[in-house]
C-alpha cells in the first residue's frame, strides 16, 4: 500500500474516532444544557442542522477540490471539525452547541474529498477493494471512539469533546505535513485554473446528476440507505437507555462492538461477495440481513441480544463499496471531486430529513414502545429493494455509461 493511502486511511480512522467519541454522551449533554429529559427532538434537530450545512457546502467543497486540489480543502475541513469540538466542549447554552455543529457541517468535506483522493490515485480495477478498506478504517475508528467516549463521558461530560478536538488537531497536522496533493496542475482541465463561481453553485452538480438517468437510481439508493442509517445516530443512545438502562459505557461498548463487526465485514467481505453474488445480490443480501436484525432489535428486552445479532446486522455494508466503485466508473477523472460532493450532498439531504422524522417518531413512541422505531427503519429498507433492482439492471448501467 502506498504512502498517500496510508495517510488517508489513518486520517479517516482518526476522524471516525472523533465522531464516535461524542455519540454516547450527546443526549446527556443536551439534557444538561436544556434541563429537560425529552431531548429526542433536540438530537434530531442538531443532526439535521449539521446535515443542512453539509448539503449546501459539500458539493461546493468537492468541486473546489477539483479546482485547487484535494489537500487544501481537506485541511480546511479538519480545521473546522476541531473548532466545532472546542465550541461544544465549553458551550454553556444550546445556541452555542448549534453554532458549533453548523461550523462542522460547513467544513465537512472529509469523506467526499478523501473518496475523490482515493479515486485519483487508484486504478479502476482496485477501487472496490480500496473503498472497502476506506469504510473498514472508518469502522475501526468506531471501535475505539464510542467506548472511549462512554468512559470519558462517565468521568466528565465534556471530556469526550476535548478528546475529539485533540484528535482532529492531530489529524490536521498529519495531513499538513505528510499528505501530498493527488491532483497535479497537468491533470486539471484549463477551466480548473481558477475558481468558477458557477461551478461552486451547490445545486449545479446535483442538477447534472439528476439529468444522468443511469446514475439517478444509484443516487436514490444512496439517499435511502443514508436515511436508514441516520436512525442509529439519532435513536441508538436514547433507545439503549430507555430499553436496557444502559449508561454511557454500555452505549459506547455497543457501538464499539458494532464497529468491530463493521470493520471485519468491510475489510474482508465486499470483494468476495461481489465476485460470488454480483453487485445486485450483494446489496440485497445486506438489506435482508439488516431487516432481520432490526426485527430482533424492535422486540429485544435483554441487552445481550443486541450484541448477539451484530455480526448479522453489519452485513448491510457489503454492497456499499460496489455501489461507490460503480458510481466513480461512470464519471470523468476531472469530475470525481464533484461526484463525491454530490453523493455527500445526497447523504446530507437524507440526514436533514431523516433525523427530524426519526426523532419525532421516537418522541411519540418512547413511553409505550421504544423499540418500535426500528420497524420504521425496516420499512425504509423495503423501499430500497426496487431501487436496488433498478440501479443494478443492465439497462441502468448502460444508460450511465452513455450519459
Amino acid at each position: 500500500m502506498n504512502k498517500p493511502l496510508i495517510v488517508i486511511f489513518t486520517a479517516i480512522c482518526l476522524d471516525a474516532v472523533g465522531i464516535g467519541l461524542i455519540f454516547p454522551i450527546l443526549p446527556r449533554l443536551l439534557q444538561d444544557v436544556t434541563h429537560t429529559a425529552d431531548i429526542a427532538v433536540y438530537v434530531g434537530t442538531m443532526t439535521a442542522l449539521y446535515a443542512a450545512m453539509q448539503f449546501v457546502f459539500a458539493p461546493m467543497l468537492g468541486a473546489l477540490s477539483d479546482t485547487i486540489g484535494r489537500r487544501p480543502v481537506l485541511l480546511i475541513s479538519l480545521a473546522g471539525a476541531a473548532i466545532n469540538y472546542v465550541i461544544m466542549a465549553f458551550a454553556p447554552s444550546l445556541l452555542l452547541l448549534f453554532v458549533g455543529r453548523a461550523i462542522a457541517g460547513l467544513t465537512s468535506a472529509n469523506m467526499s474529498v478523501a473518496s475523490a483522493y482515493i479515486t485519483d490515485i487508484s486504478p479502476e480495477d482496485q477501487r472496490t477493494r480500496r473503498f472497502g478498506l476506506f469504510n473498514a478504517m472508518f469502522g475501526a475508528g468506531f471501535i475505539i471512539g464510542p467506548v472511549l467516549g462512554g468512559l470519558l463521558g462517565d468521568y466528565w461530560l465534556r471530556l469526550p469533546f476535548i478528546a475529539a478536538a485533540a484528535l482532529n488537531a492531530a489529524n490536521l497536522l498529519l495531513a499538513l505535513f505528510v499528505l501530498p496533493e493527488s491532483r497535479t496542475l497537468e491533470s486539471r482541465t484549463p477551466s480548473r485554473s481558477k475558481v468558477n463561481l458557477a461551478t461552486l453553485n451547490p445545486l449545479r452538480p446535483l442538477q447534472r446528476i439528476v439529468s444522468m438517468k443511469g446514475l439517478l437510481p444509484i443516487v436514490l439508493v444512496y439517499f435511502v440507505f443514508s436515511a436508514a442509517g441516520e436512525s442509529y445516530g439519532t435513536c441508538w443512545a436514547l433507545w439503549g437507555f430507555d430499553t436496557f438502562g444502559w449508561n454511557g459505557f454500555w452505549i459506547g461498548l455497543s457501538l464499539g462492538a458494532f464497529g468491530i463487526c463493521q470493520t471485519v465485514c468491510q475489510a474482508f467481505l465486499p470483494g468476495p461477495a461481489t465476485r460470488l453474488l454480483g453487485e445486485r445480490w450483494s446489496v440485497m443480501t445486506g438489506i435482508a440481513a439488516a431487516m432481520s436484525a432490526l426485527l430482533v432489535m424492535a422486540f429485544a428486552n435483554q441487552g445481550w441480544m443486541i450484541f448477539a445479532i451484530m455480526p448479522i446486522f453489519t452485513l448491510v455494508g457489503i454492497g456499499n463499496p460496489a455501489f461507490q466503485a460503480l458510481a466513480t466508473s461512470k464519471v470523468a477523472p476531472d469530475r470525481q471531486g464533484e461526484l463525491q460532493g454530490v453523493l455527500a450532498s445526497t447523504i446530507s439531504l437524507a440526514s436533514i430529513i431523516a433525523p427530524l422524522g426519526f426523532s419525532s417518531l421516537y418522541f411519540l413512541t418512547r413511553e409505550s414502545w421504544p423499540g418500535g422505531i426500528w420497524l420504521s427503519v425496516i420499512a425504509l429498507y423495503a423501499v430500497a429493494v426496487p431501487l436496488v433492482l433498478m440501479s443494478t439492471s443492465s439497462r441502468a448501467i448502460g444508460e450511465a455509461a452513455n450519459a
